[in-house]
């Protein structure tokens, strides 16, 4: 009996260190997370293709808001340069970070302004969004986007 008491013992509390452990690790990652959203959203306003590069996944995979499925780095790339993602504002207001070992898990709410030749030019549009980033090679990667838009009524 005194020892089964000692292994529950034993395993709680070596449960509660590694969640504290991860917990503490999730904090401190959180900012990064954060400032690599700002960088990507930036990126994409200005239309700066070599920093979408850096932080997009090669097998970026985008469920966009005109009801298409872009697949592929390349081919998200090609809308920015086509002018079909041409923003002269895009704000994004985080409501939930998830983390999920090499996978962050970011939602929320974007106000963006389309410009150019971009479909709304001038209105602002919000959207709700969920965008996934995964630990590749050691860098955390945008690798799966999703973003609609949200009815007016």
């Amino acid at each position: 009996m005194k020892l089964i008491l000692l292994v529950t013992a034993v395993t709680i509390f070596t449960t509660s260190l590694v969640s504290a452990q991860s917990a503490k690790q999730n904090d401190a990652l959180e900012p990064s997370i954060r400032k690599l959203e700002l960088a990507e959203s930036d990126a994409v306003v200005r239309s700066d293709v070599p920093a979408l590069e850096k932080l997009w996944a090669e097998d970026f995979t985008v469920n966009n808001p005109n009801n298409q499925v872009s697949k592929g780095r390349k081919e998200v790339i090609a809308r920015v340069r086509s002018g079909l993602l041409n923003y002269s504002s895009f704000v994004r207001e985080i409501e939930s970070v998830g983390f999920y070992g090499d996978t962050v898990i970011v939602m929320g709410l974007e106000k963006i302004v389309p410009s150019g030749t971009s479909a709304d030019a001038g209105k602002t549009i919000r959207r709700r969004y969920t965008n996934i980033w995964m630990k590749k090679k050691g860098k955390w990667l945008l690798t799966v986007r999703h973003a609609n838009v949200i009815c007016a009524n």
